[in-house]
């Protein structure tokens, strides 16, 4: 009997699939069905830095611009709680996606600055959250930002984040870092119990007709999992956080690898959208016949197994790997 269970970040887990945050995970209907199909946990879609902002600046524009007009012009004022819109409905699509499954429920919330927007995860824990994930989404494009900024901005993040929540947080990283093994233990430092490796950036294209920027929607193939992969097998044993790995999972052998280098889940989302979630139980069942088939009977006995910490020397590992690689 291959058993299919896994920890997260001290959560239980009944498999390693996770449906990663996406449209997909705010419909109530779809997450009963991932439920029922198996999957580990549900990461809801992401509640925007920008989306908070916007909501307190409108208010105060509002406040500030109408201080002069008569108090009967009060009545007017729009109510607080039609600036808490994003807010509210996220609050409550958690708890409904509580009541709906038995499965931990994951919020996420995707920014890049520390300040008020992390107290958000308090009430993110309030209304049942099992974990956190924070989606941390920055792109350094001015020549004064330096990488020890970015770092210990993202830090302070999660600092805040943990100030405010006893329950678990996650944070999902870019895969553009100088030295990511370094910052990796600066975040575990900080509080963090997960790492998500990585943040896939859906890159503008240029329209040279209309000379503008065009936003395109790209999905992942298997070929985007190297880059995460890579950095799973590093990280594994060397920090003390759990892994999850995302980006470019599409198959059971996608899975697998993930695993064996260290991951404790897999995020799905592009094979979700192409095929529906029915897949689901398809990877599930093609997962365990591959386990069983390489002598596997739980996550636990392949997990980290193709990782570099059973590698001598991971280093010269790596060198001599590229060295040939480029020689051929």
């Amino acid at each position: 009997m291959v058993a299919l269970n896994t920890q997260y970040m001290g959560l239980q887990l009944r498999s390693p699939l996770v449906p990663s945050a996406s449209p997909l995970t705010g419909d109530l209907d779809t997450i009963k069905r991932m439920g029922e199909a198996g999957v580990g946990a549900i990461t809801l879609p992401s509640l925007f830095e920008e989306q908070i902002e916007q909501e307190a600046q409108l208010l105060g524009t509002i406040l500030d611009t109408t201080q002069s007009i008569y108090a009967e012009s009060l009545d007017f004022f729009p109510k607080l709680e039609e600036f808490r819109r994003d807010e509210r409905a996220y609050l409550q699509l958690i708890e409904q996606a509580k009541k709906t499954v038995d499965t931990p429920i994951i919020a996420s919330l995707n920014g890049y600055s520390s300040g008020s927007w992390t107290h958000y995860a308090r009430q993110f824990q309030d209304a049942g959250a099992d974990a956190v994930e924070l989606n941390i989404y920055y792109i350094p494009t001015h020549p004064h930002v330096t990488s020890t900024h970015i770092e210990d901005m993202l830090v302070e993040v999660v600092r805040e984040t943990k100030g405010q929540v006893q329950i678990p947080v996650a944070v999902k990283l870019s895969p553009y870092l100088s030295a990511p093994v370094h910052l990796a233990q600066r975040l575990i430092e900080a509080g963090a119990e997960g790492l998500v490796l990585f943040n896939r950036f859906y890159q503008p294209d240029l329209d040279i007709k209309a000379l503008e920027a065009r936003r395109r929607l790209v999905l992942s193939t298997s070929d985007d999992m190297l880059l995460p992969l890579r950095w799973i097998a590093i990280l594994y044993g060397q920090v003390n956080a759990s892994l999850a790995l995302t980006t470019g999972v599409h198959t059971a052998e996608d899975m697998m690898k993930a695993l064996m280098a260290g991951a404790s889940i897999t995020n799905i989302c592009a094979v979700l959208m192409k095929n529906g979630v029915e897949v689901i139980t398809e990877l599930l069942s093609e997962l365990t016949i591959l386990m069983r088939a390489r002598g596997y009977n739980s996550i636990a006995e392949l997990q980290g197994v193709l990782s570099h910490k059973h590698t001598p020397n991971p280093e010269a590992f790596e060198r001599a790997n590229y060295v040939q690689l480029i020689g051929q």
